[in-house]
């Protein structure tokens, strides 16, 4: 990987521009002195549909300075922006600047729209409609892609119209996921469980904490080795939102029902990962979302 990010494809670039620009003037010139064989009449011999005759008239010159201008339009927008390998012209344009300058632009012409919200508690912003609307757009740009576009999520995203929270749904809570992203990792546990008997009694075993349908003749033997899995789901199975660990008495399940998901679960464990969107949020933004988020669990 070294090898596409070292110097050598700057300088190949940058010459393969100047290269190409410098070949077009040449073969613009070459054309111009190159004499065709023509007849006394200045026709090439090439002739179209009984008496269209190709003549061999030099390009008109208005043609060629606008050829010229093009080269020399070219080479003067290779030297105000970056288009040389690494050179990065003389204005210092970037793609990332100019993004950075309308996004601060954005947020200096929605600055009033927020103030209102600033000194409004999270359950007051919940309940403005206003605030909601924006909350909307905020959730659908930033989070719907994982949660879905009616925040019930999807399997292996939470829902978060359900007030089941893995690491809490205070708003506090909520600011802390969005801005920080969360990392949720089960490793696999099946060679501390025992065998894949014992396995399968452990999964029966959850299902009975839900009252889910079980076998309740393996859910007993299963009760003892479920300890391991207390470390993290607690003795009651109820989860710890401390490490994030999910509640296995409530009959949510996010990565799917049923002994076989629960099996795997066990047998090869699981890594979710949602990415800190601090940096695509401004504060005001951030505690209206926030609000927005809250509220779908706390309808009154």
């Amino acid at each position: 990987m070294s090898d596409f990010v070292s110097g050598f494809w700057d300088m190949y670039v940058a010459g393969l521009v100047i290269v190409s620009i410098i070949a077009c003037l040449i073969l613009l010139v070459l054309s111009g002195k190159a004499k065709a064989m023509t007849a006394s009449d200045n026709t090439t011999g090439h002739v179209w549909d009984g008496d269209l005759r190709e003549m061999n008239n030099p390009l008109p010159r208005w043609w060629s300075y606008l050829f010229v201008i093009t080269v020399i339009f070219g080479f003067g927008y290779l030297a105000l922006y970056p288009g040389l390998g690494s050179y990065p012209g003389l204005l210092g344009w970037t793609s990332r600047g100019l993004h950075a300058a309308e996004v601060k632009a954005g947020d200096e012409a929605t600055a009033p729209v927020y103030a209102r919200f600033a000194s409004m508690t999270t359950e007051d912003i919940a309940k403005d409609p206003a605030a909601m609307a924006i909350g909307e757009r905020l959730y659908s740009n930033n989070c719907a892609q994982c949660h879905a576009s009616d925040a019930q999520g999807n399997k292996g995203f939470p829902n978060l119209t359900d007030n089941d929270w893995l690491h809490g749904g205070t708003p506090e809570k909520i600011t802390e996921t969005i801005t920080g992203g969360r990392i949720g990792n089960m490793p696999p546990m099946a060679a501390a469980v025992g065998t894949e008997e014992d396995v399968k009694n452990v999964a029966q075993y959850v299902l009975s904490l839900s009252g889910s349908p079980h076998d309740a003749a393996k859910a007993a033997l299963g009760k003892e080795k479920f300890a391991v899995c207390a470390a993290c789901h607690g003795a009651d199975g109820k989860g710890m939102q401390a490490v994030g660990s999910a509640n296995l008495t409530d009959n949510i399940w996010l990565h799917g029902f049923g002994e076989k998901a629960i099996v795997d679960m066990v047998n090869n464990g699981m890594q979710n990962v949602m990415p800190p969107q601090a940096k695509l949020l401004t504060e005001a933004q951030l505690k209206v979302l926030t609000a927005y988020i809250w509220g779908l669990s706390n309808k009154s």
